[in-house]
C-alpha cells in the first residue's frame, strides 16, 4: 500500500470512522474504498466494481503522471453487460453521489442522428458542464456562506430598524445633553449623541431576537431583481427540442436594464432572499465557469444508460430514428472531440464513459465495431438469486425492510421481520422473477408493496403499536396473488 493511501480517510462504514464522516473527491480514494462505499447500498456484482473502481481511480493516477505522458493516457473506458435490475443504474446513482467531479446520466435511446428531430448526442457534454456549474457554484457558495448570512443580518436590521435622522450640527445641542466624543472612519471626531447609543442598544436587541428567532412571522419590505421576464420565454426551444450551443434568453436578459420590485415579505423569506443575493454578489462566476470547464475536461464521468437500445436491427414500427446513426454520432463525442456550449468549448478526450445495457434482445457484439472498441472493458453482471435477495433486504443501509420500517414508525408503530419472513419474501419474488419475467431486484419493489398494501391502508389505526410480520403472514396476505397466475403476471 502507497503512502498515499495510508493519508486518506477511511470510508464511512469502516468499523472506527463515522459514517458521517466527509468524503474526499471519488478519484482520491483507493480502489478497495471505493468499493467499500459501493458496498453500502449494492450487494454482489464485485466484478463490476472492481472495475470501475479502477477506472475512477486511473484519473487520479493520470494527474500525476509526467506532463509529456498525461496526454497520451486515455481513460479506461466500460461497459456493463446484465440484465434489467441487477444493480448497473443502481451503480452510477452511488457513484454521483460519491463523485467530487462532475457526473451525469443519460439514456442512449433518447438521442437521435443529427438531421432528424430531436436530441443530438452533444447535448451529454452540454449537460455535464451545466452539473458541473451547479457542483463548482455549490462548492464557492459554501465557501462564502457564512459572510453572506453576516450581511444578510445586517441588511434585515436596516429593515426592522430603519437609521435614524442625521445627528444635529454641533451648534444645535442643547445645553446639558451629554456628548461623547469618539474616533470616527475617516481619522476625524464623530459625535455619539444618547439618541445614538440607544439605537445601537436597540439594534444588538434585534440581532438577538433575530438569532432567537423571535422576528420570523415579522414583515419588512425589501426590493429585488425579478429573475426573468415572461416575454422573453418565447424564445426558448420547446419542450424535448435541443436548445442552442449560446443561450439567447441569457444574453437579452444580460442586456435588458435590470429592474427592481419592492415586496413585503416575512422576514423567514426576507432572509433566504438576501442570503441569494449575496452570495450572486460574493462568488465570482467566471472563477466557477473556468474551474467547471477544467472539471469536465479533466474529471467529467458519463454514465450511458439503455446502450442496447440503439444496437442490432432498426425498428420496423415507428419513426426510423436510425440506430447505427446515434451509434457513429456517438464516435468522435467517445473518442475525443471538441463541443461548443454555452460557456465555451470543451474537449471529450479524458471524460470517463461508462454504458450499460440489458442486452436481451440483442448482445454487444451488434455494436458497431467502432464503437465496440471505444469501449475496452467489459463487465458482465450476474443474475441475482434468492440468497441475493435475502442479503438485498438486510445488509444494505437502504435496505427495503427499513425504509418500511421507517415509513410504519410514522404512524407511531413499530414493524419487525422476522428472519423467516425475510427469506419467505426472497423465496417468492425470485419465483416470480423465473415464472413471468426477470426483473431482478425490483421485484422485490412489487412484492413488498403488494405485501404492505393492507397495512398501509388501516394506518393510523386502534391496532397494536408493534407489529411482527413473519413468513406465516406473509403467505397468507400474497396467497390470493400466488394462486392466481394472471394476477400475478400484473402485480407481481
Amino acid at each position: 500500500m502507497s503512502d498515499q493511501e495510508d493519508r486518506l480517510p477511511q470510508a464511512p462504514g469502516d468499523p472506527d470512522v463515522p459514517v458521517d464522516l466527509p468524503l474526499p473527491w471519488l478519484e482520491e480514494l483507493p480502489p478497495r474504498k471505493i468499493v467499500a462505499e459501493l458496498d453500502r447500498y449494492i450487494i454482489g456484482q464485485e466484478a463490476a466494481k472492481k472495475a470501475i473502481a479502477v477506472a475512477v481511480r486511473n484519473r487520479w493516477r493520470r494527474s500525476q503522471a509526467p506532463d509529456d505522458l498525461r496526454d497520451e493516457i486515455t481513460p479506461s473506458n466500460l461497459i456493463l453487460i446484465g440484465p434489467t435490475g441487477v444493480g448497473k443504474t443502481e451503480i452510477a446513482r452511488r457513484l454521483a453521489r460519491l463523485a467530487g467531479a462532475p457526473f451525469v446520466k443519460v439514456e442512449a435511446s433518447r438521442f437521435t442522428e443529427v438531421g432528424y428531430v430531436g436530441r443530438d448526442v452533444e447535448s451529454m457534454v452540454r449537460e455535464l458542464v451545466d452539473a458541473a456549474i451547479s457542483l463548482v457554484r455549490t462548492e464557492r457558495e459554501d465557501e462564502v456562506f457564512g459572510q453572506a448570512e453576516l450581511r444578510a443580518e445586517e441588511v434585515l436590521l436596516d429593515l426592522l430598524l430603519p437609521p435614524g435622522p442625521p445627528a444635529p450640527p454641533e451648534s444645535q445641542v442643547t445645553e446639558g445633553e451629554a456628548r461623547i466624543f469618539v474616533a470616527g472612519p475617516d481619522g476625524g471626531i464623530a459625535t455619539d449623541t444618547p439618541e445614538l447609543s440607544r439605537r445601537e442598544r436597540s439594534r444588538e436587541k434585534l440581532r438577538q431576537m433575530l438569532k432567537d428567532g423571535k422576528l420570523e412571522d415579522r414583515e419588512v419590505e425589501i426590493e429585488t431583481t425579478p429573475q426573468g421576464f415572461p416575454s422573453l420565454e418565447l424564445l426558448q426551444p420547446p419542450q424535448g427540442m435541443e436548445g442552442p450551443d449560446v443561450n439567447l434568453l441569457e444574453m437579452l436578459q444580460e442586456m435588458m436594464p435590470k429592474r427592481k420590485k419592492r415586496r413585503r415579505v416575512r422576514v423567514v423569506d426576507a432572509r433566504r432572499i438576501l442570503i441569494d443575493e449575496e452570495l450572486k454578489r460574493l462568488v465570482d462566476q467566471d472563477d466557477v465557469v473556468n474551474e467547471s470547464l477544467d472539471r469536465v475536461e479533466n474529471h467529467g464521468i458519463i454514465f450511458i444508460d439503455e446502450i442496447d437500445k440503439i444496437s442490432g436491427a432498426r425498428s420496423q414500427a415507428g419513426p426510423d430514428i436510425s440506430r447505427e446513426g446515434v451509434q457513429r454520432d456517438l464516435l468522435p463525442i467517445v473518442e475525443g472531440s471538441t463541443v461548443q456550449t454555452r460557456y465555451g468549448y470543451v474537449r471529450t478526450d479524458h471524460v470517463l464513459f461508462i454504458a450499460a445495457g440489458a442486452f436481451h434482445t440483442s448482445k454487444p457484439a451488434d455494436l458497431i465495431p467502432e464503437l465496440q472498441g471505444r469501449f475496452p472493458i467489459r463487465v458482465e453482471l450476474s443474475p441475482l438469486t434468492e440468497a441475493d435477495f435475502v442479503r438485498i433486504m438486510t445488509e444494505p443501509e437502504n435496505a427495503i425492510t427499513r425504509q418500511y420500517r421507517a415509513l410504519v414508525a410514522a404512524e407511531g408503530v413499530d414493524l419487525e421481520y422476522t428472519e423467516d419472513a425475510v427469506l419467505e419474501i426472497s423465496r417468492i419474488a425470485a419465483q416470480a422473477n423465473e415464472r413471468v419475467e426477470n426483473i431482478g431486484a425490483r421485484r422485490l419493489q412489487t412484492v413488498m408493496a403488494t405485501l404492505m398494501e393492507d397495512l398501509l391502508f388501516e394506518l393510523p389505526g386502534e391496532g397494536p403499536k408493534n407489529i411482527v410480520m413473519d413468513a406465516t403472514q406473509v403467505r397468507e396476505r400474497l396467497a390470493k396473488v400466488l394462486q392466481d397466475d394472471d394476477l400475478r403476471r400484473y402485480i407481481l
